[in-house]
């Protein structure tokens, strides 16, 4: 068989000793810092602490602990306070409260009102004071002989009257007024038609009624009342009417509903 053959050193990868050398050198070079490189980090050890920070809040933009905070500018305080503060307006603030006292007119129609010269104005005729003042031109025939007749309603109740001349006597029913109706308030509303007229004093009133309470047995007798008097001098029913006492009330109970305990009430909830 062949020998077998030995590599050299050199041949198995081994360095010299010179080439060794000189990649030590390289390589020490490499690592070795420059005369510049040494200043700096030399600097760096000898710069105070303060300093190092200051450079790096400038560097970031963050101020530093030692740094004063800029102080606010003195003219713009100055102006903050001499500008007032301006108050939100409050609606209706401008607007005068009008209390009325209890018992006081809330129309005014009791107060006096006075002119420039100090003396008093007349007060101008209200349509209350209009109402009450009587109708002068009323033209009806008080002859023995005169009847007239007419029916008056109001909800339920049906009042026929008969207007004749006479002392200003009532007769409802067979009764006297203050006997069929108690009330003032009710005897001063019967009353109404025939002083607007002038001859409360002048005519009789006889009035058969049925039907309906007392309250709309006033209304339909007034009712009647009125419509006698037109039918006794038709000129009347302009001036009657103007003051409501030719309108047949209306108004009536309204209906109650199923499920309910009146018209509309309802009855009491029960969650459970």
């Amino acid at each position: 068989m062949a020998e077998n053959h030995k590599p050299s050193s050199s041949e198995q990868g081994e360095v010299s000793e010179p080439e060794r050398i000189a990649a030590e050198d390289a390589v020490g070079s490499q690592e070795q810092p420059t005369e510049r490189q040494q200043e700096r980090e030399q600097a760096i050890v000898d710069e105070p602490v303060a300093e190092s920070e200051q450079r790096i809040a400038e560097a970031t933009g963050l101020p530093t602990a030692d740094s004063p905070t800029t102080p606010a500018d003195p003219d713009e305080d100055a102006g903050d306070e001499a500008t007032p503060r301006v108050k939100p307006e409050i609606p209706g603030a401008d607007l005068t409260p009008d209390i009325v006292l209890e018992g006081d007119d809330p129309l005014g129609r009791g107060e006096i009102e006075y002119d420039e010269e100090g003396e008093p104005i007349p007060a101008s005729a209200d349509s209350d004071e209009t109402f009450t003042q009587p109708i002068a031109d009323a033209a009806i025939s008080l002859a023995a002989d005169a009847r007239y007749r007419a029916t008056g309603k109001r909800k339920t109740a049906v009042a026929r009257v008969i207007l004749k001349p006479g002392t200003g006597a009532y007769t409802i029913n067979g009764r006297t007024l203050d006997v069929h109706f108690p009330r003032l308030t009710l005897q001063r509303q019967i009353r109404q038609a025939l002083e607007t007229v002038g001859l409360e004093e002048k005519m009789d009133v006889i009035a058969h009624m049925h039907g309906g309470g007392i309250s709309a047995q006033a209304g339909a007798l007034r009712h009647g009342i009125s419509r006698a008097l037109v039918e006794a001098d038709p000129n009347l029913r302009s001036e009657l009417k103007r003051r409501g006492f030719m309108t047949r009330d209306a108004r009536v109970k309204e209906r109650k509903k199923a499920g309910f305990k009146k018209a509309r009430k309802r009855p009491q909830f029960s969650k459970r």
